[in-house]
């Protein structure tokens, strides 16, 4: 008699082998493919073709945070584009600090002027450069010289004083 866990046919056998891991099969025992690990180096794969400069300098900004300080340089360089020719030669942005641009201009009207056209220019650059960081702008007039500051100042109307 036969004992029951004892495998009789050849194929029950070979797979009770193969299952074992006593004897390879012939399935497996075809030549495997050799993986790589530096695909991303090879030749004419994805992602392999040289990028352009300026997608590479923009990915350099954004990673470095140089991009609210670039966008203010864009700000001021292209000031004239911005407001006009004709207003670019009476007024230049001194300062950006806290969102605050500061706006020189030549003469108090134009700093009124300018002032009146607040509203556009604000639009223009948050048009232009959101990144900027522009919340608010103040426009001031040329600096004159003050008679009320100084190591030799007296109270009073001091120099100016004409009245007897």
């Amino acid at each position: 008699m036969t004992d029951p866990e004892t495998p009789e046919t050849p194929e029950t056998v070979a797979t009770y082998l193969r299952l074992r891991g006593l004897k390879p099969s012939s399935k497996n025992w075809k030549r495997k493919k050799r993986i790589r690990d530096d695909d991303d180096n090879a030749p004419f794969t994805p992602g392999r073709d040289p990028g352009a400069l300026g997608s590479i300098l923009d990915k350099l900004s954004r990673d470095s945070g140089w991009e609210k300080t670039l966008a203010a340089e864009d700000l001021v360089r292209q000031w004239g584009e911005l407001v006009g020719a004709e207003t670019a030669k009476h007024s230049e942005p001194v300062s950006l600090q806290h969102g605050m641009l500061t706006v020189k201009c030549d003469s108090t009207a134009w700093a009124k002027n300018l002032q009146y056209m607040r509203a556009v220019i604000m639009t223009e650059i948050g048009d232009r450069y959101p990144d900027a960081g522009v919340i608010d702008i103040r426009f001031i007039g040329p600096d004159v010289p003050s008679w009320k500051w100084g190591p030799r100042t007296v109270p009073g109307r001091g120099p100016r004083d004409t009245y007897g």
